[in-house]
C-alpha cells in the first residue's frame, strides 16, 4: 500500500469509476451490531437490483468479510487494489483481506488508521456503485472522526441498542454530522426486544425503548427498530447475511425501504 504520511482531511477522490452515495454507519460504542446493519442495508439494497460496495473502515475489530463468508485476499490488476465480491454481488474492502491470516491483530493509531481507510476509498477499483456504505469504527471520538473528515459522505446512519445512554450518544453523534456538516439520514435500533414464540408478545431484555423520543428530540427519523431474531444470528454467524432477506423477508426491508427513501439512488 501507498504511504499513509500527509493530510488525512483531504476529501479524496476515487479514479476508477462513478460512486453515487457514499454513506457512513456509525455507533455510539461496540457490541451494538453496528456492522450487522451495515451489512444487512449492504445486501438488501443489492437485492433490489442496486450496485453496492462496503468499505470496512473498523480497521482494528473488523467483522465485515465474516459476515458475508469471504476468505482469501484482495487482488491487485497492476493499478489498484480489487474489492472481493459476496455470493449475492456485494463489494468488500477490509483489513482482514489484506492480511495474511484473518485473527491477526491490528494496533495502530488513529491517524495511520485514517490514512488507510483513505486508501481503501481512493486506491480501489470500486467500479461504478450506487452506494458505497462504510462501517465505521464505534464511538465519536478521534479515529471515527479523522476518518469520516476524509471521506465525501453524503449521510450518516447511527445504530443504537436500548441498554445504552442512547441521549448521550445520539447527542454527540449530531455534534459530529453538524461538525462535518453531513446529514444524518436516520437511527435504528437494534437488539431492539424479543418475541415470543408462543405468544408472540414483545420482551423488552434490555429496559423499554427510548429510541422514537429521542429521535423525535434530535429532529430525527427513525428507520427501524430491529428485534433479536435467533435465525438471523444464525445466518450472520455462517457468514450467510445475504440469506437474511430469503429466510426472514420482513427482518430488514421495511428499513431499506426508509433508507431509500431519505437518500433515493442517483440515475
Amino acid at each position: 500500500m501507498a504511504d499513509t504520511e500527509g493530510s488525512i482531511f483531504e476529501k479524496s477522490v476515487n479514479p476508477y469509476g462513478m460512486i453515487k452515495r457514499v454513506v457512513a454507519v456509525m455507533s455510539g460504542k461496540g457490541g451494538v451490531g453496528k456492522s450487522s446493519v451495515t451489512a444487512l442495508l449492504a445486501a438488501e439494497l443489492r437485492r433490489r437490483g442496486l450496485a453496492v460496495g462496503i468499505l470496512d473502515a473498523d480497521v482494528t475489530g473488523p467483522s465485515i468479510p465474516k459476515l458475508f463468508g469471504l476468505k482469501g485476499r484482495a487482488g491487485h490488476n497492476g493499478v489498484a487494489m480489487e474489492p472481493l465480491q459476496s455470493a449475492g454481488g456485494v463489494k468488500v474492502i477490509s483489513i482482514n483481506l489484506l492480511l495474511e491470516q484473518e485473527d491477526q491483530p491490528v494496533i495502530w493509531r488513529g491517524p495511520l488508521v485514517a490514512g488507510v481507510v483513505k486508501q481503501f476509498f481512493a486506491e480501489v477499483d470500486w467500479g461504478d456503485l450506487d452506494y458505497l456504505l462504510v462501517d465505521l469504527p464505534p464511538g465519536t471520538g478521534d479515529v471515527p472522526l479523522t476518518t469520516m473528515q476524509s471521506l465525501p459522505l453524503d449521510g450518516m446512519i447511527v445504530v443504537s441498542s436500548p441498554q445504552e445512554l442512547v441521549e448521550l450518544i445520539v447527542k454527540k453523534a449530531v455534534h459530529m454530522a453538524e461538525q462535518m456538516r453531513t446529514p444524518i439520514l436516520g437511527m435504528v435500533e437494534n437488539y431492539s426486544y424479543l418475541e415470543c414464540p408462543d405468544c408472540h408478545r414483545r420482551i423488552d431484555l434490555f429496559g423499554p425503548s427510548r429510541a422514537e423520543a429521542v429521535a423525535a428530540d434530535f429532529g430525527l427519523a427513525l428507520l427501524g427498530r430491529l428485534p433479536l431474531v435467533p435465525e438471523v444470528a444464525t445466518l450472520a454467524d455462517a457468514g450467510r447475511i445475504e440469506a437474511v432477506a430469503e429466510q426472514v423477508p420482513e427482518f430488514f426491508a421495511p428499513i431499506a425501504a426508509q433508507f431509500l427513501a431519505k437518500l433515493p439512488a442517483k440515475a
